[in-house]
Protein backbone atom coordinates (compact mmCIF):
# COMPACT_ATOMS: atom_id res chain seq x y z
CA UNK A 1 0.00 0.00 0.00
CA UNK A 2 1.38 3.70 -0.70
CA UNK A 3 1.97 5.71 2.47
CA UNK A 4 -1.27 8.37 1.52
CA UNK A 5 -3.18 5.90 1.07
CA UNK A 6 -6.77 5.84 2.90
CA UNK A 7 -6.14 2.41 4.96
CA UNK A 8 -2.48 2.08 4.56
CA UNK A 9 -0.62 1.61 7.82
CA UNK A 10 0.62 4.27 10.03
CA UNK A 11 -1.63 6.74 8.37
CA UNK A 12 -4.87 8.67 9.32
CA UNK A 13 -5.88 10.13 12.32
CA UNK A 14 -5.41 6.53 14.22
CA UNK A 15 -1.96 6.82 13.86
CA UNK A 16 -1.58 10.60 15.52
CA UNK A 17 -3.70 9.45 18.55
CA UNK A 18 -1.39 6.11 18.90
CA UNK A 19 1.72 8.01 18.78
CA UNK A 20 0.31 10.85 20.98
CA UNK A 21 -0.97 7.91 23.64
CA UNK A 22 2.67 6.31 23.49
CA UNK A 23 4.12 9.75 24.25
CA UNK A 24 1.85 10.09 27.03
CA UNK A 25 3.08 6.53 28.56
CA UNK A 26 6.37 7.61 28.14
CA UNK A 27 5.93 10.94 29.93
CA UNK A 28 4.06 9.00 32.90
CA UNK A 29 7.13 6.81 33.00
CA UNK A 30 9.64 9.34 33.56
CA UNK A 31 7.85 10.26 36.45
CA UNK A 32 7.10 6.69 38.02
CA UNK A 33 6.13 6.53 41.44
CA UNK A 34 5.70 10.45 40.97
CA UNK A 35 9.41 11.47 41.16
CA UNK A 36 11.36 11.89 37.83
CA UNK A 37 13.78 9.24 36.62
CA UNK A 38 17.87 10.35 36.51
CA UNK A 39 16.74 11.64 32.83
CA UNK A 40 14.21 13.92 33.62
CA UNK A 41 15.88 15.64 36.41
CA UNK A 42 18.91 16.20 33.97
CA UNK A 43 16.28 18.06 31.90
CA UNK A 44 14.55 19.52 34.94
CA UNK A 45 18.14 21.20 35.81
CA UNK A 46 17.93 22.82 32.15
CA UNK A 47 14.81 24.30 32.44
CA UNK A 48 15.66 25.93 36.20
CA UNK A 49 18.47 27.07 33.61
CA UNK A 50 16.20 28.37 30.88
CA UNK A 51 13.32 29.54 32.86
CA UNK A 52 15.37 31.32 35.66
CA UNK A 53 16.79 33.40 32.33
CA UNK A 54 15.35 36.77 31.11
CA UNK A 55 15.61 35.49 27.34
CA UNK A 56 15.19 32.20 27.26
CA UNK A 57 12.06 31.75 29.92
CA UNK A 58 8.87 30.85 28.00
CA UNK A 59 5.45 33.35 29.70
CA UNK A 60 4.21 31.11 31.82
CA UNK A 61 7.82 29.39 33.21
CA UNK A 62 9.28 30.37 36.62
CA UNK A 63 11.34 28.40 38.98
CA UNK A 64 10.47 27.97 42.47
CA UNK A 65 12.89 28.39 45.03
CA UNK A 66 11.69 26.52 48.64
CA UNK A 67 14.11 25.00 51.67
CA UNK A 68 14.36 21.07 51.83
CA UNK A 69 12.15 19.73 54.27
CA UNK A 70 14.98 17.24 55.48
CA UNK A 71 17.98 19.02 54.26
CA UNK A 72 17.13 22.81 54.66
CA UNK A 73 18.88 23.34 51.65
CA UNK A 74 17.69 25.56 48.56
CA UNK A 75 15.69 23.29 46.03
CA UNK A 76 14.84 25.13 42.67
CA UNK A 77 11.84 23.36 40.82
CA UNK A 78 10.82 24.21 37.06
CA UNK A 79 7.07 24.80 37.26
CA UNK A 80 4.04 26.21 35.12
CA UNK A 81 2.52 29.85 36.17
CA UNK A 82 -1.44 29.47 35.38
CA UNK A 83 -2.98 32.82 36.09
CA UNK A 84 -6.94 32.51 36.81
CA UNK A 85 -9.29 35.06 37.52
CA UNK A 86 -6.55 38.01 38.30
CA UNK A 87 -4.32 35.57 40.59
CA UNK A 88 -1.29 33.38 39.86
CA UNK A 89 -1.32 30.01 40.54
CA UNK A 90 0.73 26.95 40.94
CA UNK A 91 -0.16 22.99 40.23
CA UNK A 92 1.04 19.46 41.29
CA UNK A 93 0.87 17.43 38.29
CA UNK A 94 2.74 14.68 40.06
CA UNK A 95 0.24 15.07 42.87
CA UNK A 96 0.33 15.93 46.84
CA UNK A 97 3.49 13.37 47.29
CA UNK A 98 5.44 15.77 44.66
CA UNK A 99 8.91 16.84 46.89
CA UNK A 100 8.24 20.72 46.29
CA UNK A 101 4.82 20.32 47.65
CA UNK A 102 5.88 18.18 50.60
CA UNK A 103 8.60 20.97 51.11
CA UNK A 104 6.26 24.04 51.04
CA UNK A 105 3.93 22.73 53.18
CA UNK A 106 6.70 21.96 55.09
CA UNK A 107 7.86 25.55 54.90
CA UNK A 108 4.65 27.03 55.80
CA UNK A 109 4.26 28.06 52.28
CA UNK A 110 6.86 30.41 51.93
CA UNK A 111 9.06 30.42 49.25
CA UNK A 112 9.95 32.28 46.13
CA UNK A 113 9.47 32.11 42.51
CA UNK A 114 12.31 33.13 39.54
CA UNK A 115 10.44 34.55 36.27
CA UNK A 116 11.71 36.39 33.53
CA UNK A 117 14.92 36.89 35.41
CA UNK A 118 13.30 38.24 38.28
CA UNK A 119 13.45 36.92 41.89
CA UNK A 120 10.87 37.36 44.44
CA UNK A 121 9.65 35.68 47.81
CA UNK A 122 6.05 34.24 47.76
CA UNK A 123 3.95 32.79 50.13
CA UNK A 124 1.99 29.80 48.72
CA UNK A 125 -1.95 28.65 50.18
CA UNK A 126 -3.38 25.68 48.77
CA UNK A 127 -6.56 25.70 47.21
CA UNK A 128 -9.19 24.05 48.76
CA UNK A 129 -10.21 20.79 46.15
CA UNK A 130 -13.56 21.80 45.28
CA UNK A 131 -12.45 25.31 43.74
CA UNK A 132 -9.64 23.20 42.09
CA UNK A 133 -11.06 22.31 38.57
CA UNK A 134 -11.12 25.73 36.38
CA UNK A 135 -7.72 26.39 37.89
CA UNK A 136 -6.69 22.69 36.50
CA UNK A 137 -8.81 23.08 33.49
CA UNK A 138 -6.57 26.91 32.73
CA UNK A 139 -3.31 24.84 33.84
CA UNK A 140 -3.22 22.57 31.08
CA UNK A 141 -3.85 24.92 28.37
CA UNK A 142 -0.70 26.94 29.22
CA UNK A 143 1.01 23.43 30.40
CA UNK A 144 0.39 20.47 28.16
CA UNK A 145 3.30 18.76 29.31
CA UNK A 146 0.89 17.93 31.94
CA UNK A 147 -1.48 16.59 29.96
CA UNK A 148 -0.05 13.19 30.52
CA UNK A 149 -0.03 13.14 34.66
CA UNK A 150 -3.88 14.58 34.91
CA UNK A 151 -5.38 12.47 32.24
CA UNK A 152 -7.30 15.13 30.60
CA UNK A 153 -6.95 17.95 27.94
CA UNK A 154 -7.86 21.33 28.22
CA UNK A 155 -11.60 21.07 26.47
CA UNK A 156 -12.73 18.25 28.97
CA UNK A 157 -15.73 19.20 30.92
CA UNK A 158 -15.55 20.70 33.95
CA UNK A 159 -16.87 17.84 35.80
CA UNK A 160 -13.72 16.11 34.99
CA UNK A 161 -11.81 18.25 36.21
CA UNK A 162 -13.79 18.30 39.45
CA UNK A 163 -13.13 14.33 39.88
CA UNK A 164 -9.31 15.04 39.51
CA UNK A 165 -9.14 17.72 41.75
CA UNK A 166 -8.61 15.94 45.06
CA UNK A 167 -5.40 14.02 43.32
CA UNK A 168 -3.55 17.38 42.05
CA UNK A 169 -2.83 20.48 44.55
CA UNK A 170 -3.07 23.84 43.44
CA UNK A 171 -1.59 26.69 45.27
CA UNK A 172 -2.43 30.39 44.99
CA UNK A 173 1.14 32.65 44.90
CA UNK A 174 0.62 35.70 47.21
CA UNK A 175 3.32 38.60 48.14
CA UNK A 176 4.50 37.93 51.75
Amino acid sequence: MSKGRPGAKGTGPGAGRAAARGLAALKRAMYRGGRPNAFMRWWNRLDVLAYGARWLSPRHAAVLKVAGRRSGNLTSVPVAVTRHRGADHLVSMLGPDASWVRNVKAAGGQAALRRQGRESPIRLEEIPSEHRAEILRRYLAVAPGARPHLGLGPSAPLSEFRRIAPRHPVFRIREP
